[in-house]
């Protein structure tokens, strides 16, 4: 993950003047692992800067992925972006859906990809969701003991007597 001073750092060296907002969202980004989406930062940013727009926001959020800090993720509940991991190479991530962990995968399949002389590629992403180890022994565990509660409960018969 970038650090704060990186990110200002990268900013700054593609021409980007460092104003004070900036270092607010440099400071949010890398102090939060998980993605957010442009609404979640809007109302962050919203709390410190009065009359901030939703389209100063958004703005920011593009410039900063496209200068490569943030990554941004298509969710199905819509876009999210997230501080860029240190991988200084090629790679793309598999993202759990429960607590957002990112791990990297290492090789990148458009390799393995046939493309002709009839398209170009510029840009691709590669996205695995699922669930990483934790939160499936931690779903495992509220299965089995939801089971458990509704064996137990199901199998107590109460008696009224006088039908």
């Amino acid at each position: 993950m970038l650090t704060k001073d990186e990110i200002i750092a990268t900013m700054s060296a593609q021409g980007l003047r460092i104003t004070d907002q900036r270092k607010t969202l440099a400071t949010l980004f890398s102090e939060n692992e998980g993605y957010l989406s442009p609404k979640d930062v809007y109302e962050y940013m919203g709390k410190k800067y009065r009359g901030l727009s939703f389209d100063t926001v958004y703005r920011n959020l593009r410039v900063m992925q496209e200068l490569g800090v943030l990554e941004q993720v298509s969710f199905e509940d819509g876009m999210k972006f997230k501080v860029s991991c240190n991988e200084h190479h090629h790679h793309h991530h598999m993202i759990c859906l429960s607590c957002q962990k990112t791990l990297p995968i290492s090789f990148c399949p458009m390799q393995m990809t046939d493309t002709t002389d009839q398209f170009q590629i510029v840009e691709h992403k590669f996205e695995i969701f699922g669930y990483c180890k934790d939160c499936q022994q931690k779903n495992e565990f509220h299965e089995s003991h939801s089971d458990r509660e509704f064996s137990q409960t199901s199998s107590h018969t109460h008696s009224h007597g006088g039908y």
